[in-house]
C-alpha cells in the first residue's frame, strides 16, 4: 500500500500545481465522479495490486498477466459500448499474449495462485481504466485531471496503508531518489502520455501498444545485465511485434464513421483525434 501510495502522491502534487499554472480548471460538482473513478481504476486499485503480484511472482510471470489486456479491453468495450470485438482484435490479442509469453515467462517458473490472481485483477482494473477514460468526456485540462486522478488516488491509500500496515518506515536516500523516479517520471510523466495515446487512439490500440513494455525490459536485460536470450525469446520478440504492428495498421481505420463505430463517440469527435494518423499509418 505504500509503496502505491508514494508512486501516485509525489507525482499528482506536481501535476495539479503545474496544471493551475496553464489552466484555472479544477474538478467540480459531476466533474469528481471521472476523477475518482479513473483514479481507483488506474491508480488506487492498480498499483497495489500490481505491487503484490510483483512480490509474489518472477518478474516474467508478472509481466506476461499484461497480456491478457488487449482481451480485456475488447470485452469491456463489448459490454459499454455495445460494440463486438472483430474476430482479428480477438485473435491479435491472443497472439500478442503468447509471444509475451514466450519472451518473459523462464522454463521452472514458479507460479503462485494468489500471486497470478493479484495480476490478473490488476490488469482488469486497468483495463476498465483504459475503456472508461474514452467514454469520459475529455477534461478541459489533461495535466491537471491526470493530478487529480493520483491525489484522489493517493486519499484513498493512505489510510488503508495506516491501517493494514502501520506506520510506514523512514525512508533512506536510496529509497527516496527510487521513490521520486517512479513517480515523477514513471508515474506522472508517463500517464500522462499514455492518456493522451488513449484519447487519440481507438479504445483496442494503446493496450495492444502497452504489450511493448515487458519486450523492452527483455531487452534493456540483454543490453545492461548481459542477460541471454534464447531462441525461444527472440520467436516472442517477432510474434509480439508482429501482433503489434497488424493491430496498429487495421483496414477500415480512415473513415470517420467507422472510427466513431469503434470508439463509441461521434465521427467528429473521431475526426478530430485519432483519423488523420491512422489513415496515414494505413
Amino acid at each position: 500500500m505504500y509503496v502505491a501510495a508514494m508512486r501516485v502522491l509525489p507525482a499528482g502534487v506536481v501535476l495539479v500545481l503545474l496544471g493551475r499554472l496553464s489552466s484555472p480548471w479544477r474538478p467540480r460538482g459531476v466533474e469528481w465522479r471521472p476523477i475518482v473513478v479513473l483514479g481507483v481504476c488506474n491508480f488506487a486499485l492498480f498499483f497495489p495490486l500490481l505491487v503484490g503480484a510483483v512480490y509474489r511472482l518472477p518478474g516474467g510471470v508478472a509481466a506476461a498477466a499484461g497480456g491478457v489486456q488487449p482481451l480485456l479491453v475488447s470485452g469491456f468495450t463489448w459490454v459499454s459500448a455495445r460494440r463486438r470485438p472483430r474476430a482479428v482484435e480477438v485473435v491479435l490479442g491472443i497472439v500478442a499474449a503468447v509471444g509475451v509469453a514466450l519472451v518473459v515467462v523462464r522454463p521452472g517458473a514458479q507460479l503462485d495462485p494468489v500471486g497470478v490472481g493479484l495480476a490478473l485483477a490488476a490488469n482488469v482494473s486497468f483495463a476498465a481504466g483504459v475503456v472508461l477514460t474514452k467514454r469520459y468526456p475529455a477534461p478541459p485540462s489533461r495535466l491537471a485531471a491526470t493530478g487529480w486522478q493520483l491525489l484522489a488516488a493517493g486519499a484513498i491509500l493512505v489510510p488503508l496503508a495506516l491501517v493494514a500496515e502501520g506506520a510506514p518506515p523512514f525512508p533512506g536516500p536510496r529509497s527516496i531518489l527510487g521513490f521520486g523516479y517512479l513517480s515523477l517520471i514513471a508515474t506522472g510523466g508517463a500517464f500522462m502520455l499514455w492518456f493522451n495515446g488513449v484519447r487519440a487512439l481507438p479504445a483496442s490500440i494503446p493496450p495492444l501498444v502497452g504489450l511493448a513494455s515487458p519486450i523492452t525490459g527483455a531487452v534493456l536485460g540483454w543490453l545492461v545485465l548481459e542477460q541471454s536470450l534464447a531462441p525461444v525469446q527472440l520467436l516472442g520478440f517477432a510474434v509480439t511485434i508482429g501482433a503489434i504492428a497488424r493491430g496498429c495498421l487495421r483496414p477500415g481505420s480512415g473513415s470517420a464513421s467507422t472510427m466513431a463505430r469503434h470508439d463509441g463517440g461521434s465521427p467528429e469527435e473521431s475526426q478530430a483525434v485519432g483519423t488523420p494518423i491512422l489513415r496515414r499509418a494505413s
